[in-house]
């Protein structure tokens, strides 16, 4: 495996486990009915991150990459989002190490997009 096929894979397993511990972490309000829709949404877009990352390196084209890397990055976005909104509404928890890793995985596709503008 090539060094950037590790970076590559790395970088999925990140989006991996930050998906399974937004979904561990949540996971006990699945039967709350109020806070359930912004629980489902926020397990939508975490788990979406990964997914669009992983068809990016799988794109038949640079357009295609590009968009899956922007629509993850959108991604990371929204479940900051809904991260912020969980963790106003929950004020016994802390969910700030959560919205802190959805910024970095935001940063991290700004960076590939914008190497990729500039290499263009």
């Amino acid at each position: 495996m090539s060094i950037y096929q590790t970076k590559l894979r790395q970088l999925e397993q990140r989006m991996i486990d930050f998906s399974v511990e937004v979904i561990r972490s949540f996971d006990k309000y699945s039967n709350s009915p109020t806070l359930w829709t912004s629980v489902e949404q926020l397990l939508k877009s975490v788990t979406s991150i990964g997914a669009n990352y992983t068809e990016a390196n799988n794109a038949s084209s640079k357009i295609d990459f590009r968009n899956k890397i922007f629509i993850a990055k959108k991604e990371a976005a929204e479940t900051r989002y809904w991260l912020e909104i969980l963790d106003k509404s929950l004020p016994n928890e802390n969910f700030a190490h959560l919205q802190q890793e959805a910024l970095e995985l935001n940063l991290i596709l700004q960076k590939i997009i914008s190497t990729m503008k500039n290499s263009n």
